[in-house]
Parts: structure tokens; sequence; C-alpha cells
């Protein structure tokens, strides 16, 4: 069996116990970044976990040697750095062929960066649309064109290197709408700023230190 188990996005305490029992109890922990997966694990005083790397650029054969455990009748459980695997992750790549091999895959759910920003944001949610990171060059400026059109509420991640950039796309293909921008969530300088781009633009180059951390930015139909 392969466990999908959500991790905290930033609060180490924004974990189930379920989560946890099921780290404690599983043969092997797959994680993205075996070094942030072992900070959790000592918080929670996790001694004995075997954990072994699973990340983008691992390879077919990596994936194979997981399923033969698997098949041979290994527990075990996938993390992400942040957040609930597979989603904008990964390791959607390892879940599909997983069960495509018959293997029982089952989800521990928990925090999720996207869910937790719309529901603090006031923006609707009865309808929206998640897109994952944008991308950096190619196609990003026809998504952007296509964010402008619609009618409910489109949410993305960007990084703290692009924000400023972002925001000042947004300025130029829907300059009307109301964007929020949800940093450091569940952190301690968490902060949801909302407004147009132009106002945004200007909150972020009178306070540079805003540009800092992983982002959710939420757009709204209106």
């Amino acid at each position: 069996m392969l466990y999908i188990v959500a991790t905290p996005i930033g609060n180490l305490s924004d974990i189930s116990f379920r989560a946890i029992e099921t780290l404690k109890n599983v043969d092997i922990i797959l994680a993205e970044d075996t070094r942030q997966t072992k900070k959790l694990l000592s918080y929670y005083d996790i001694q004995n976990a075997v954990v072994w790397s699973y990340h983008a650029k691992s390879s077919e054969s990596s994936i194979d040697s997981i399923i033969e455990y698997l098949q041979k009748g290994k527990t075990m459980a996938l993390v992400s750095d942040a957040g609930t695997p597979a989603i904008s992750d990964p390791g959607v790549k390892l879940v599909s062929e997983v069960k495509r091999r018959g293997i029982t895959v089952s989800p521990i759910p928990g925090s999720s960066a996207f869910v937790a920003a719309l529901s603090a944001s006031g923006f609707p949610s009865h309808r929206f649309e998640f897109l994952g990171f944008l991308p950096h060059k190619k196609g990003r400026q026809t998504l952007l064109k296509m964010i402008a059109e619609q009618d409910h509420t489109m949410i993305f991640y960007e990084s703290t290197h692009r924000i400023e950039k972002c925001v000042n796309q947004m300025n130029e293909f829907f300059p009307h709408k109301t964007v929020c921008l949800a940093r450091e969530l569940t952190k301690i300088h968490e902060e949801f700023l909302i407004g147009t781009p132009s106002e945004l633009q200007k909150i972020l180059t009178e306070f540079p230190e805003k540009k800092k951390g992983e982002f959710v930015v939420l757009v709204a139909s209106l």
C-alpha cells in the first residue's frame, strides 16, 4: 500500500494524528527532500523511519524499485516538502504508475496551500480554478490572458523571485481585477495583501520585505 501523506506547509503543528501514526508505522517514507522530511520526523520524535529520496528528477528505475517493494507487501508513505503530495508536485507520476499496477493508494489528507489561501481570502469559493505554477516563459502570457477572461476565482503559485514581475504582468492584463497575494502561510509573517495590481505594485515597492516568501496568488472574478 502507498499512503499519500499531507505535511505542514509552514507551521509544524499543522499535521493530523493519523499522518503522524502513518509515518511511524510504514516501512519506507518517500521524501521529496530527505533533509526537510527528517526535520519533521525529528520534531515528532519519529526516530526509526527509513527515508528514501523521490523527487522530480528521480529515474524510471527508481519508480520500478518502489513498485517492486510495494508488490512485496511493503507499506510506503509519499510526502512532499510541504502540503499535499501530487498536487502541483512530482509525486503525481509515481501515484499514477502505482495505481496502474493495481496497488492500493490511500490519501492521508491535510494541508494544502491554495485551499488555505482561498479559505481566508474572502474571494468567491463556490467555483475556482487552480493552475499550479505558471510557466516562466512560454505560454505564460497566454495563461494570463485566459485568467483575465474568467468569471470565477483563479489561483496559482508564484515564487519570491518572480512575484514583482508577476504583479506587473497582472497590471498589464487585468488592471481592474482584485488580487490577493497570500504569503508565508501558517508562518510568523503570514500575510494577505489584497488590492488591484497597481495597488499591490505600490505595496511591494514601498515595503520590499513583502516580496519574500512563497506566494499563493488569487484573482477574483470581478
